[in-house]
């Protein structure tokens, strides 16, 4: 059975039962869909709670969020759905930008995080070489172009770019809506206006997994091997791309699985 209620506007799906109370955030292109498959094996034993980012759901207006509009909305959503305890984040792609930001700035209110192929990225350890930072920056700027543009030939450009990335989501779904973050970043990175993140040091117990056979990683070797050597965390690299959960499910939901019963 699943519960939806109205937080400020956003849909949020509630499904499950048990103490804990999992909060899932996905990135681009997707939306709360992206995690059906985990949520079919959690919510026998946990509250799981989903919702679909400002933008991504078809039809909404493309708006320009900001970093603290999403971390608000994430916070009004925790707090309507887990007032009295600390709740476990699911994060992928820029869910894990928002997750982390959120968990930087409310620390009290999560126990532990599970992130999915996004970690440091962007900090003084994460190195890439020429080519990653060119293959990166020529499909970002992409997006946050689509999403200047807007209508049509936006949404058409961001189809193509997420069927070139190989993006699971149903095309008829993606929009051009979905890109604000991408046209945030660079209008402010280009521009100099910081982007008013907080450097990622995360203290809770933490899974990571990541996707090995992509073109570049979103996160250092050096923050890997810390994350990896803290008690209670652990660290898995499976043999795929973006996209852990959908392209090795089986293999990734046990991974979950085993690491929350613990």
């Amino acid at each position: 059975m699943v519960e939806i209620i109205d937080v400020n506007g956003t849909q949020v799906h509630v499904q499950g039962q048990g103490e804990q109370t999992i909060v899932m955030l996905h990135g681009w292109p997707d939306t709360y869909r992206l995690w059906d498959p985990q949520v079919e094996i959690l919510q026998s034993n946990y509250r799981c709670v989903r919702f679909s980012l400002p933008g991504y759901e078809d039809g909404q207006s493309r708006t320009l969020y900001t970093l603290e509009q999403i971390v608000a909305l994430i916070d009004e959503v925790v707090t309507a759905v887990s007032p009295n305890n600390k709740v476990v984040l699911m994060l992928h792609d820029w869910g894990c930008f928002f997750g982390y930001q959120f968990y930087m700035r409310h620390q009290d209110k999560v126990e532990k995080i599970i992130g999915v192929d996004i970690g440091d990225a962007g900090s003084p350890d994460h190195k890439l070489s020429a080519k990653v930072k060119a293959f990166m920056f020529t499909y970002q700027m992409w997006l946050a172009t689509a999403w200047k543009i807007g209508g049509g030939l936006g949404d058409a450009m961001t189809r193509k770019m997420a069927k070139w990335l190989h993006a699971p989501g149903d095309q008829k779904l993606i929009s051009a809506s979905m890109t604000y973050s991408y046209y945030w970043k660079w209008s402010r990175t280009l521009t100099g206006k910081p982007l008013g993140h907080l450097p990622l040091d995360i203290q809770c117990p933490l899974l990571f997994l990541y996707g090995k056979n992509k073109p570049g990683m979103f996160h250092s070797q050096p923050w890997e091997r810390k994350m990896a050597a803290i008690e209670g965390n652990q660290v898995i690299a499976f043999d795929t791309r973006h996209w852990v959960m959908t392209e090795a499910p089986d293999k990734f939901n046990h991974a979950i699985t085993d690491w929350l019963a613990k």
